[in-house]
């Protein structure tokens, strides 16, 4: 640490120490800030402080927070200053693309498209519900089972957009509605998926920060966690042993059929952390009151099928339908690049297209697709509401194609192709350890077109 000019320095090394709970420092446009006291306040979690801490986070602080919080920074400063600080040319050009979108008005402008999604989220249950109440024919639970999953799906998309902004103006609506069709309507705690989320994104593709990666001992998308790598996100080693390389060696088969209930996973994830004291969750009360009245009216709802046959074909049908979600989660990252270490903060850019991939479609298809076919835009702007990603773009790409940065865009097809060939790579070492695959060859022929 040094002085100079009556300012306070502090190199990146002294700044690197101050990374642990309770000694929490980060640095913003080359100004130091104590946030220590302030992460298990901090509205998106305490994982993002920690995960980041002890390095220049601006880049990280854009995509997060609107212009309104810098007011509040002040209070945090601890009269230090980064020694040496210096600003990247893509961080330069990707902050004034920030700037152009807030003075567009794009990330307070969210349009009136919620209020369709909550409508046809809320025909679709009914649809379903009617369906199981007022039909004796096998075929209608059948189909009423897929449009239950058709609705979870979108309001899977509602629960996404919510974590990331208010979708509704009025915040207590705004509250309202998450907890109904997430808690409520779906069964997955907003609490939940608001953790998880931000993790992945502050830490995309890292093996052992990013939970969206940690799926052993069902999958494992490089070899990297053959090694028992140990989560960051869990707090637990992540063991490959004899049950885990059984699994992985056949996860090229076992990955859709496991995606179709995989949503069992998300439930259980939900009450863990709901029933974890240890951590903070808030209004855990309400997130708990809303999972219960899911596991009333839809247990309810299945036993009003007339037999046992039907009632699984209708849950398997629900959740197989959902299924495609969750498959449309992992085409985005499972088969681009992925590292292990700590997240760095001042290579946003880099971390971002280099872990994510596009899906083409056409503009008709976004109701499909949810916002994740433009993953890259999504991940570099996550405040931007799903609605502008398309008309980014271009600008996007132009960012990327300036500072030569990954653009990976593939059609939905090629992106099934690309997971199942990254999950056969992985299960072929996974099988042969003692002569491993050297490289992943499905991410060398993807970005020799991306």
């Amino acid at each position: 640490m040094a002085e100079s000019n009556n300012n306070k320095y502090i190199s990146s090394e002294d700044l690197a120490k101050h990374n642990k709970p309770g000694d929490l420092w980060i640095s913003i446009q080359g100004k130091v800030y104590n946030v220590s006291d302030w992460a298990q306040s901090h509205p998106g979690g305490e994982l993002p402080l920690l995960n980041l801490a002890g390095q220049d986070v601006t880049d990280a602080f854009v995509a997060y927070h609107p212009g309104s919080a810098w007011k509040h920074l002040d209070q945090f400063f601890n009269g230090y200053y980064l020694q040496h600080y210096t600003v990247s040319e893509v961080s330069k050009d990707y902050r004034k693309l920030v700037t152009e979108f807030s003075k567009m008005g794009l990330f307070e402008n969210r349009g009136g498209g919620v209020y369709f999604q909550l409508f046809s989220v809320a025909m679709l249950f009914s649809l379903s519900v009617y369906g199981v109440l007022c039909s004796d024919k096998t075929w209608v639970h059948l189909v009423s089972g897929g449009l239950m999953g058709l609705g979870w799906i979108q309001s899977g998309w509602l629960g996404h957009d919510s974590g990331h902004y208010q979708i509704i103006s009025n915040k207590k609506i705004n509250r309202f509605a998450q907890i109904l069709t997430g808690n409520c309507l779906a069964g997955i705690s907003i609490a939940w998926w608001k953790r998880n989320h931000n993790a992945h994104h502050i830490a995309c593709n890292s093996l052992e920060f990013d939970p969206d990666l940690q799926h052993m001992p069902f999958f494992a998308v490089s070899s990297k966690l053959f090694k028992s790598l140990r989560s960051c996100y869990y707090d637990r080693k992540m063991n490959f042993d004899k049950f885990t390389r059984f699994l992985v060696s056949y996860q090229h088969w076992t990955f859709y059929p496991v995606m179709c209930f995989a949503r069992i996973n998300l439930f259980a994830q939900s009450f863990m952390l709901l029933g974890c004291k240890r951590l903070r969750v808030p209004n855990r009360g309400q997130e708990i009151l809303g999972l219960l009245v899911f596991w009333i009216w839809f247990p309810l709802l299945v036993s009003c099928l007339p037999n046992w046959g039907e009632r699984v074909l209708f849950v398997v049908a629900s959740f197989s339908i959902t299924g495609v979600q969750h498959v449309q989660f992992c085409l985005n990252h499972f088969s681009s690049s992925v590292y292990v270490g700590t997240p760095v903060g001042n290579d946003w850019c880099e971390k971002q297209t280099n872990g994510s991939l596009d899906i083409v479609c056409p503009s008709w298809m976004d109701w499909f697709h949810g916002g994740l076919q433009f993953q890259i835009e999504h991940h570099l702007f996550p405040r931007l509401p799903r609605g502008y990603l398309r008309k980014i773009a271009p600008l996007v790409k132009e960012l990327c194609k300036k500072h030569n940065l990954p653009y990976t865009s593939v059609s939905f097809t090629e992106a099934n192709t690309l997971t199942i060939g990254t999950l056969r790579a992985a299960a072929l070492q996974a099988r042969d350890l003692t002569s491993p695959v050297p490289k992943n060859l499905v991410w060398e022929a993807v970005h020799t077109y991306g």
